[in-house]
């Protein structure tokens, strides 16, 4: 029995910042941006978003009343939840209007937690193949302004739902995985920014593909020339490109040009949004599949990255008709129907934040687009409003 991606989604806030412009501000030159790291915008959540609202309208944008009914299964990838001890993915599970009779539950560890999330969902198929799995990447990535790590920022979600014979791509079954404990990346509890090593976390990602690369090799048979492409978990663009360099050697110049090609294909979203953490893989996956015509049938090979850290290799195999099932002209609208806001606007909009001592707070969702917002809070209590419903 095929398992694997039968829709996939994506959202972002509606406002950027231009990378080139930050870095002026910075007083960096707009190259170490746009080229160093390879960035060129920069997503910004204002305050009527957070990580479940992300996911929400991420999933929104692809499931119907089918979906809904078949669905018995929501994983919330996340490591930007909003609560210690309940799950973003039962928010989620309401504010979509899921069937009642489901899992609901949070997984993290780093940028990796979608990626357990499919893994999981894949055996919940397997044993009940009539139903559905929705797994989400959710995440808003900050480090902080005038921070190293500020122009790795960014913040969406990428929705997927899991399914037995799959529209958009078969996963494989021949997955290897690698977990050691590093510090490299990590947020403590009293924390809503990051901490990272970032050389050593450079480091880190690289080694940790190359093992699990040679693991793949060795229990598979497969090699380079098997792959049309491979995508990357990307906390900036040029990350898996370091990775993928390491490589390239093993192939024939014709599959090293493919490969590069490719490659710069599947970052085309990613440049355009910043590091969504858990999302950034699936958000280079969408990015190949809907701005280049990959064939039918290809083996795609993924790499996904969690700092602290685990990392996995996979594949899947691209779907009949697979293109007539993604959603190329919604992405393009809501990529195109974003605001940039100047750096000051960016400023203002990353310090507003809610209230940490437990006070309440009315939010105005009038000037966010989205179709869930986070409304305020009260009582401790989170409020969201999706504006369908009426």
């Amino acid at each position: 029995m095929k398992i694997g991606i039968d829709k996939i989604g994506f959202y972002t806030p509606h406002i950027f910042v231009d990378m080139a412009k930050l870095a002026l501000a910075r007083n960096v030159e707009p190259e170490k941006f746009t080229i160093g790291i390879g960035q060129s915008k920069m997503a910004i959540a204002p305050i009527t978003q957070d990580s479940v609202t992300l996911a929400a309208n991420a999933a929104l944008s692809i499931i119907d009343d089918e979906d809904r009914e078949k669905i018995d299964l929501v994983i919330f990838g996340s490591e930007s939840g909003i609560d210690h001890s309940k799950s973003g993915a039962v928010y989620v599970h309401q504010l979509l209007g899921l069937n009642p009779n489901a899992r609901a539950v949070e997984l993290k560890q780093a940028c990796y937690g979608a990626t357990a999330g499919i893994q999981m969902a894949k055996g919940h198929i397997a044993l009940n193949p009539d139903r559905k799995a929705l797994v989400i990447g959710t995440d808003i990535a900050r480090y902080g302004l005038n921070t190293s790590g500020e122009s790795t920022q960014g913040a969406g979600a990428v929705a997927m739902v899991i399914s037995a014979n799959p529209r958009v791509m078969e996963l494989e079954n021949h997955n290897v995985y690698l977990t050691n404990d590093i510090m490299d990346f990590w947020r403590p509890i009293y924390s809503d920014k990051a901490f990272v090593d970032g050389k050593f976390s450079n480091e880190q990602y690289i080694l940790f593909f190359n093992k699990v690369w040679e693991a793949y090799k060795e229990k598979t048979g497969l090699v380079l020339s098997d792959m049309e492409a491979i995508c990357f978990h990307l906390p900036y663009t040029k990350m898996g490109l370091k990775a993928l360099r390491t490589v390239l050697e093993e192939a024939p110049e014709d599959v090293r040009e493919r490969l590069l090609a490719h490659y710069e294909a599947s970052t085309t979203y990613n440049r355009n949004v910043g590091n969504i953490y858990t999302g950034s893989l699936y958000l280079s996956l969408l990015s190949l599949l809907e701005t280049k015509e990959i064939k039918e049938g290809s083996r795609i090979g993924m790499f996904s990255y969690g700092s602290g850290a685990v990392g996995e290799f996979f594949t899947g195999i691209l779907q009949p008709n697979y293109r007539e099932y993604l959603n190329i002209s919604g992405h393009k609208r809501l990529f195109a129907s974003r605001q940039e806001v100047s750096v000051e606007e960016y400023e203002e909009i990353f310090e507003k934040t809610l209230p940490n001592d437990g006070s309440d707070i009315d939010l105005d969702v009038s000037k966010d687009p989205a179709a869930i917002c986070l409304s305020g809070v009260l009582d401790h209590k989170r409020h969201y409003v999706n504006k369908l419903h009426k």
